[in-house]
């Protein structure tokens, strides 16, 4: 009937819809058009059902459009990974631990039993637990099992051994706790990575199906484009092989690990782009995880007086690598969660960018920063990339860690916002939930999904909705150097959007936590 109004074609032309466009008037509309996987046109259903005849047409039955979600710091590899070893997840004691480990180990044959997930401040007993259990059940197989950070671990006597640790050694950034002068097993910080070089390295049929499985998972959640924080040189070669036969269609922002093969080869050639790849930063730890009392602090930890926690590198390393990153053109990423961390990575990167500049270096977690320090983030153009769920994780001991007055500067999302009127939201996953919607409530209710604590978590500095989905978004795209390409329903940009049955906008706390993605698409194509 309406033939004779068609002016142009279209692939895919989606209607009937209320799509949140995060454009810089947060705009909605009813309808776009898609060719070629850009979006082509936005705006009123009727003009574009007259003006576009598409290949395929999708009644939105007045559902909720937004654009694909963005990790703005995740381990996509790694969590991937995580399903091929023992997930010690929600684990609530040791016992629980060794029960999994067991389990696991009678179904796999690998010489080395790995994993990941435990949290003693999850248990009854919240001390570390040693290897003891470990070196009876498993004399000839090496264990390793990490604390749900990553930043400490458990190692049993056969991986000491094949990692040729005993109680001589030491490692700068890292601890070998031992008890009466006997090493107990646990690791913190670079006496993990230590233990782990010992063990075999992912080959690339273990990376293809870590990296296809984080995708499936990843797809579902509404996520498009995931920023991986810590990639050695075979996986970004591996992503890129895997992105380049059709495989695997998540966009990827890749931060390198500093290693000599990272640098050899993307130092000497600059940043390496591609559709759906973008290699232009390198990712640093300047301290270690609060849960484990890594985190370099200015004054000692509250329920540990002897311990101000660990710097994993000094400040001349990181001002040699933030100069080498910025004659090479590279964006400088660096994990800080203490507030002593963070005050000198922040004095680094001052001393390196010198004033106001288009750098966009980064700062991953921000997690406790001096109130004095703040203003560096706006005098620099430094963006904070931070993870909401970490708050709602770690309000319950964080009291404990850092006494009544020093928890205020932590998690203060609202105060770095104001800095530069941007902040990158991601979730750290697999040390969070890869769910952005989880993300999305816990920047704006900052309480968890037990309802807890009752009028949110130090509410003075939650986002608003509007705050939160720009993290997720635009921002996000704006801390990778994309904002020309997606973090925005606008014409000219990669048709990556999700279809959700909530208005986040509008929607009760109850119903963002159980709001649903219903499809996801990337560059126009359905992929969830």
């Amino acid at each position: 009937m309406n033939s004779c109004y068609y002016t142009e074609e279209a692939d895919l032309l989606i209607h009937n819809a209320k799509i949140y466009t995060v454009d810089n008037a947060f705009s909605i509309k009813q309808a776009m058009a898609v060719k070629d996987g850009k979006i082509i046109e936005i705006g009123p259903n009727n003009e574009l059902k007259n003006r576009y005849r598409a290949k395929e047409e999708i009644d939105a039955k007045l559902k909720y459009i937004y654009p694909g979600f963005i990790d703005a710091h995740c381990h996509f590899l790694w969590y991937g990974n995580t399903f091929f070893e023992v997930d010690l997840v929600g684990t609530k004691s040791w016992e629980e631990v060794i029960e999994r480990t067991i389990a696991f180990a009678e179904k796999h044959d690998d010489l080395w039993i790995k994993g990941r997930g435990w949290d003693q401040n999850d248990w009854e007993v919240k001390d570390f637990p040693n290897k003891e259990a470990l070196d009876s059940l498993f004399p000839d197989r090496p264990v390793l099992l990490k604390r749900i950070d990553g930043h400490a671990a458990i190692a049993n006597q056969k991986a000491l051994d094949l990692a040729k640790v005993d109680e001589s050694s030491s490692v700068e950034g890292g601890v070998f706790h031992k008890k009466n002068g006997k090493l107990n097993g646990i690791l913190i910080d670079n006496a993990v990575d230590l233990v782990s070089e010992a063990s075999p390295k992912l080959n690339f049929e273990q990376m293809e199906r870590a990296l296809l499985k984080a995708q499936e998972m990843c797809f579902a959640k509404g996520l498009t484009t995931v920023d991986d924080a810590m990639l050695e040189n075979e996986m970004v070669h591996a992503i890129d092989s895997l992105q380049k036969s059709g495989q695997l269609k998540m966009k990827v922002y890749g931060m390198l690990m500093p290693t000599e093969a990272n640098k050899k080869e993307f130092l000497a050639n600059g940043p390496y782009q591609t559709e759906n790849l973008n290699i232009r930063s390198f990712k640093y730890f300047a301290d270690g995880a609060l849960g484990s009392r890594g985190a370099k602090l200015i004054e000692p930890y509250h329920d540990d007086p002897h311990n101000d926690g660990l710097f994993l590198n000094d400040s001349s390393y990181f001002a040699k690598e933030a100069k080498e990153l910025y004659e090479n053109g590279f964006q400088m990423n660096t994990h800080c969660i203490g507030d002593a961390a963070n005050r000198m990575i922040l004095n680094v990167y001052a001393n390196t960018l010198k004033e106001t500049n288009d750098k966009r270096w980064r700062i991953e977690h921000a997690q406790i920063v001096n109130p004095a320090d703040l203003e560096k983030f706006g005098q620099y153009n430094i963006i904070p990339s931070v993870q909401p769920t970490h708050a709602t994780s770690d309000m319950y001991w964080l009291e404990e860690r850092l006494g009544k007055e020093r928890m205020k500067t932590a998690y203060s999302w609202k105060d770095l916002l104001n800095q530069n009127g941007l902040i990158a939201l991601g979730t750290d996953f697999p040390i969070e939930d890869n769910d952005p919607l989880k993300t999305f409530y816990a920047a704006v209710i900052r309480k968890d999904e037990k309802n807890y604590p009752e009028g949110g978590f130090q509410m003075e500095n939650s986002l608003s909705r509007q705050e939160a989905l720009r993290g997720m978004t635009i921002w996000a795209a704006m801390s990778n150097f994309e904002e020309d390409k997606k973090g925005s329903l606008e014409i000219g940009k990669d048709a990556d959007f999700i279809i959700l049955d909530q208005d986040l906008m509008k929607a009760t706390a109850e119903e963002i936590l159980k709001a649903k993605v219903q499809a996801t698409y990337v560059n126009g194509e359905k992929v969830y």
